[in-house]
């Protein structure tokens, strides 16, 4: 595919992904989801037909409507329940269940209460040596910022520093892959910015490949290379937008407010109302929970 050289953002409506290759280390191909009702022709059909690919080391995220999917298409992808057709292959291989080589980091704190910081970071560490596991912890406890709260509890932490700790604790199980489904959604707007540049120094220096869900259009185009635009329910990959921009990124400059304002475009959202040419808005909540 080829991509206009004025132009960050390049689209593509189906066809071949930008991904797409022998170095694609996840592979979706032809994914249909439906949900069963509690009545007789009550199904909700969620996704139909998603196709995507995620190279190795890249940083991709998913974008669309709420409710319209995009949680239920990481879900699949990391192995949490099946499609209802379609396959998911992922480092070469079919998925069938969770792998503890992938790490899924949750939209709600997922870190343990009982638990100190280093004790949360250090979880899935207990089979190595005592001196390597404290290492390990101490790197990653280092490298989100924690340095000097190893000994606190998760109640003693705000929630950008709870975040933090699920994020070092993902990263030391050092994993091939991570799944993050909305990680900064309960955060404020300026820890939320924090957190998107801290996440991608990290991702400069760990090189892990990362899919991330998101609803917020200004986070997908800070933090990814590729935006892949999900249209509504049933859903399915409308657009590839790729965010050929340098980090950190400008949020004020044409080309960042070009392919942002093409994203907008691509899911039908006028810029300055935030709702769709059917009148919903881009927050409008689903009324199947949890997709």
């Amino acid at each position: 595919m080829t991509r206009a050289a004025s132009d960050p953002g390049h689209r593509s409506g189906g066809g071949s992904l930008a991904g797409e290759g022998v170095d694609a280390v996840v592979r979706v191909r032809d994914v249909w989801m439906t949900f069963a009702g509690k009545s007789r022709g009550s199904d909700v059909h969620v996704l139909e037909g998603v196709h995507a690919d995620v190279r190795a080391g890249e940083f991709v995220c998913i974008v669309g409507p709420s409710g319209c999917g995009k949680s239920t298409l990481l879900n699949i992808v990391a192995g949490f329940i099946p499609p209802t057709s379609g396959e998911v292959m992922v480092e070469g291989k079919r998925v069938n269940r969770p792998d503890a080589r992938r790490i899924f980091v949750f939209q709600e704190n997922g870190v343990f209460p009982w638990l100190t910081v280093t004790q949360n970071v250090g979880f899935g560490l207990q089979r190595r040596e005592p001196a390597e596991r404290q290492r390990i912890v101490q790197h990653y406890i280092d490298m989100v910022g924690l340095t000097g709260f190893e000994r606190a509890f998760p109640r003693e932490l705000s929630g950008g520093m709870r975040q933090r700790v699920e994020i070092a604790r993902a990263l030391a199980s050092q994993p091939s892959i991570i799944y993050m489904d909305e990680p900064f959604g309960a955060l404020d707007y300026l820890t939320r910015l924090k957190m998107r540049a801290d996440l991608i120094r990290i991702w400069q220096e760990e090189k892990k490949t990362i899919l991330f869900v998101t609803h917020d259009i200004e986070e997908a185009v800070q933090l990814a290379d590729r935006v892949l635009v999900m249209t509504r329910r049933p859903a399915t990959i409308k657009e590839e937008v790729r965010v050929d921009l340098p980090r950190p990124r400008d949020i004020d400059s044409p080309d960042y407010l070009r392919v942002r304002d093409r994203i907008f475009d691509a899911m039908g959202i006028d810029r300055t109302t935030g709702r769709s040419g059917d009148g919903a808005s881009l927050d409008e909540k689903s009324v199947v929970p949890g997709l």
